[in-house]
This record gives structure tokens, C-alpha cells and sequence, in this order.
């Protein structure tokens, strides 16, 4: 899909399907990212009429209208400019991020575990982001949430913020696989050494740009062995956003000829990585 059948494929309301129907949040935000990135204001503030109706009352955003929870998708919305979502409406969300917390790091549960008569887990239980409240933390909202929040950090002090994200990508170094890369966010798993995923590989490295370390460069050849023979498009997008985070996308990089962008999402996360190896970054400025 180009730019132009990006704009057709926008809802009478403004936001946009995963492919047909209903407009949803996550692909609304990444439609817009990617107009704004192209210069098409007048799509793109059509998006963001329909986004700035859709904030709940606590800050954040449900996943589409009609649902009473905010969840992991106020990431994607606080990585717009905040000139473009308004002022108000940005800080809410960065606000929302920032009391944000996966289950098995707050108190509640510690003393759950405790009066269960449950022992310790092994090493401190570092705050991530889950992809509902009060749940469990993942890496996948945990490095959105860290890309979000870092863009906030580089534009404004905020109290405590850096904190947040460094105990962010904390967490994302314990969740990574013993060879390198991350799946979900589970390092063993029945008894088993976890395999990583291309997707949250990808990510991951995205929200961990400027880390350095051994961890690092043993999953940016995962990540770089992944996008020889990755066939999801949503995939090899990230996997090419995690690599240039770290100046290592393959200057020969090409998608497969197969692999084909089927979604709003997929099709403007490919705009924003051709963006981004361009120059332009949008997750990062």
C-alpha cells in the first residue's frame, strides 16, 4: 500500500480499521505517524480529531471507542508530537505511562505471594509495562511504553522519568534469551531455555538504542539472522527499526518479494522504517 491508499482506507470518523470496519487505536496512530511523516496534514488531522475524542477520563486510551479500560495502546498515542495530540493531552498520557506497572512488581502482589506462603522469585522484580492494568509485564508494551517515554525525556525534565525508563530496559535485559534476542518475556519456560521472536526482538532493540553490552550485540545478530528469512511484515519492520536504533541494518537490506503488508498497521510501520533509514526517525524524534 502507498500513502495514497493509506488515506482512502480512512473511516468516515477519521481513524482507521486493522483492514476494513471499525476504527481501532493502534492503527490509527500509526496511520497518522506515517502521514505526518509524508506531509499529509489533512488525513492525518482528521486521525487526531477522532484520537483526542477517544481519551478516557484517566489519560490513556482503550484499544477502540466503546471499551472502559485504557491499555498498552497509550504508548503508541504518546509517541505522537506533542503539537499534534495537544499539550493537555500528551502530558495525560505521558502521566498515565509513568503510574503504569505490571502486577508482579507492585506490593499487592508481593504480600499476595507472601501470605501464600510463596518464596522469593530469583533477582528483584523489576518494573515493566503490561498490556492490560493489572496484569503481568511483557516486552512488548515495556518497549513501547520505553520509546514513548524516552521521546518525552529528550523534549522535557520530568521527575523521575529517567528512572522509569532505565528501570524499563533493566527489565528488558533480564527478559532476554540466553543466545540473544526476546520472545514475550519469558527466559525459561518449562523447564526449557525460551526461543526469541523476530517482532520483539525488533522492538526490544528499538527501546533499547544507545545500550551497550554483550547482551546487545548477541541480539543484533538474532535480529540480523532474522531478517535474512523473516516473512511477516509486521516482523521485518521492527527487526529493521531494532537494527538501525543500533546503526546496524545491512546496507543491502530488502524486504522478501513475498512478503506483503496487509494491514493500516503494517502497511505504515514499512512507511515509518523506510522513514527511519532515511534519516527521519519518528519513534525517536
Amino acid at each position: 500500500m502507498s500513502i495514497e491508499t493509506l488515506i482512502s482506507k480512512q473511516n468516515s470518523d477519521g481513524g482507521w480499521p486493522y483492514v476494513r470496519g471499525k476504527s481501532w487505536t493502534e492503527p490509527t496512530v500509526y496511520a497518522i505517524m506515517a502521514l505526518l511523516a509524508a506531509g499529509e496534514k489533512e488525513a492525518a488531522a482528521r486521525g487526531l480529531q477522532w484520537l483526542r475524542k477517544a481519551q478516557r477520563s484517566d489519560g490513556g486510551w482503550a484499544p477502540q471507542t466503546g471499551i472502559d479500560e485504557s491499555n498498552w495502546t497509550t504508548s503508541l498515542v504518546a509517541l505522537l508530537p506533542r503539537e499534534a495530540l495537544g499539550a493537555q493531552r500528551h502530558a495525560a498520557a505521558i502521566e498515565w505511562l509513568m503510574g503504569m506497572t505490571g502486577r508482579e512488581s507492585t506490593f499487592e502482589f508481593a504480600l499476595r505471594e507472601w501470605l501464600l506462603g510463596n518464596g522469593p522469585q530469583d533477582g528483584p522484580r523489576i518494573a515493566g509495562w503490561p498490556w492490560i492494568p493489572g496484569s503481568a509485564a511483557w516486552v512488548g508494551p515495556t518497549a513501547l511504553a520505553i520509546l514513548a517515554l524516552d521521546k518525552e525525556d529528550r523534549r522535557r525534565s520530568l521527575v523521575g522519568i529517567r528512572q522509569r525508563i532505565d528501570t524499563g530496559r533493566t527489565f528488558l535485559l533480564q527478559r532476554a534469551c540466553v543466545d540473544g534476542g526476546w520472545n514475550h518475556g519469558s527466559v525459561r519456560a518449562l523447564g526449557y531455555e525460551s526461543k526469541p521472536y523476530p517482532d520483539t526482538t525488533g522492538m526490544a532493540l528499538a527501546a533499547l538504542r544507545g545500550t551497550r553490552g554483550p547482551q546487545i550485540d548477541r541480539s543484533l545478530s538474532v535480529a540480523r539472522e532474522f531478517l535474512t528469512h523473516c516473512r511477516s511484515a509486521d516482523a521485518h519492520n521492527w527487526l529493521r527499526f531494532g537494527l538501525l536504533a543500533h546503526g546496524g541494518l545491512p546496507a543491502a537490506c530488502c524486504p522478501p518479494r513475498e512478503l506483503c503488508c496487509r494491514t493500516i498497521s503494517e502497511t505504515s510501520l514499512d512507511l515509518l522504517a523506510n522513514d527511519a533509514a532515511a534519516g527521519r526517525g519518528s519513534f525517536w524524534c
